[in-house]
Formats: structure tokens, C-alpha cells, sequence
């Protein structure tokens, strides 16, 4: 998942993302790492946040733009 990436990329730290989402920094951690993996509604708060699309988020594609 790209999700440190896309963190890394704006600057902001797992805490402070954690803060956004309404989560706890360790879970963010664990998603990053790969020891945890997130489930349907998670992603989705991921990729609105990023505003990118899931398919991006998983690595699928290498088209950050969401089709709407």
C-alpha cells in the first residue's frame, strides 16, 4: 500500500494523520508496515483523504487521478 508515501510526500506525520481519520497513530503504523491490512471503508478514508484512487492506494495502477 502507498499510504507512507503519499504521508511522506505531504509532510505530515502518522500521528497527525491519525488525528484527521480519527484513528489511532498505531494503527496507521501497522498499515504501513503491512501488519495490518485495512479493510473496505478504511481504504476509502485513505484514498478521500489522498484524494487518489484506491486502485493507486493498492498499487494497482500508477494513476493517482480517481475516475469519476
Amino acid at each position: 500500500m502507498r499510504l507512507k508515501e503519499l504521508r511522506q510526500k505531504r509532510k505530515i506525520s502518522q500521528v497527525k494523520l491519525a488525528m484527521d481519520l480519527s484513528m489511532n497513530q498505531n494503527s496507521i503504523s501497522r498499515y504501513e508496515n503491512g501488519t495490518r491490512e485495512a479493510d473496505y471503508k478504511t481504504l476509502i478514508r485513505f484514498a478521500d483523504y489522498f484524494d487518489v484512487s484506491i486502485d493507486y492506494l493498492l498499487e494497482r495502477t500508477d494513476n493517482p487521478k480517481v475516475n469519476r
